[in-house]
């Protein structure tokens, strides 16, 4: 079967995550979709990345929401990576990307290519960036319908299962993924250095939200389903029944051999990875061999 290779924030074993030159670079390597992370500025731009702080992976610190978009334009979103930037891919400071500015970058790749948005909650502003995000798209001249924008094929993804609900009104479920992901509260506890109390209350609102999640997708609520790829390892018998069912699969971060293996296996239909060139080649190594 022909599976779809979507960018995970771009080429990002390259380059540094949601950055012009990570998504350049796949769009070079012959991804068949880019993915990025959306959220929005104090002045309620959208822009691609992934933390809900600045701390990880720019020159900033505190909260995203909390910074315009100017100020946000002042940091250094790719020196982490410690990678040199190829000049044709901007300088230092063209590397933060407006979701505009991304999609003026996919116009300008002369092919058809897929988007897939994912919508980052819990956000300080709701489910306006669900409503900024439409807002921007119909200014565009994306048609709802077909989800298509000039060359483009857009989805619209998130963890939050009301996403998918606010978002039914205006996009058919085709274009809806739900995603999933196992819940472990220990890694919870290490990455949000919260007490046990906290965790706890935190690791029931996660485990609500995919309880949720998962009765989307069994009630076809949504055309997609997401899971990550060790929430298959984990629910094989569970996804197995679904794409027996029909279900369409796009299965995230597929960068290991054996996951790419895995996912062949299954019959997955798109997979998103960091490494959309080696991947793509370890798929045509298997299904020469099969």
């Amino acid at each position: 079967m022909k599976h779809k290779i979507f960018a995970h924030r771009g080429s990002s074993e390259q380059y540094a995550e949601n950055t012009r030159a990570a998504y350049l670079q796949a769009i070079t390597d012959g991804a068949d979709g880019l993915e990025c992370d959306i959220h929005l500025t104090a002045d309620l731009k959208l822009i691609c990345f992934h933390d809900f702080d600045l701390d990880r992976t720019s020159t900033g610190t505190g909260h995203v929401a909390d910074h315009t978009l100017e100020e946000l334009l002042r940091l250094d979103f790719s020196s982490w990576r410690g990678v040199p930037i190829p000049p044709e891919y901007g300088g230092v400071a063209d590397q933060l990307l407006t979701l505009d500015a991304l999609i003026d970058l996919m116009r300008e790749a002369g092919r058809p290519l897929d988007l897939a948005i994912e919508l980052k909650h819990p956000s300080p502003f709701g489910q306006t960036l669900e409503d900024e995000l439409l807002k921007y798209l119909m200014a565009e001249g994306w048609d709802p319908e077909t989800s298509r924008l000039d060359n483009l094929k857009l989805s619209f993804m998130s963890f939050h299962p009301d996403t998918a609900k606010h978002l039914e009104d205006h996009v058919p479920t085709d274009h809806l993924c739900q995603l999933l992901d196992n819940i472990e509260a220990e890694e919870i506890k290490s990455s949000l250095f919260m007490g046990s109390l906290t965790v706890g209350a935190v690791v029931a609102l996660l485990r609500r939200a995919l309880s949720e999640g998962e009765a989307l997708i069994e009630q076809r609520a949504v055309g997609m389903a997401g899971p990550g790829v060790d929430y298959i390892r984990s629910h094989r018998p569970l996804i197995e029944r679904w794409l027996a069912a029909g279900l369409r699969f796009r299965v995230w971060t597929v960068n290991d051999p054996e996951d790419v293996r895995l996912c062949h296996e299954l019959g997955i239909h798109e997979i998103t990875t960091n490494r959309p060139v080696q991947v793509r080649q370890l798929l045509e190594q298997l299904e020469a061999g099969s």
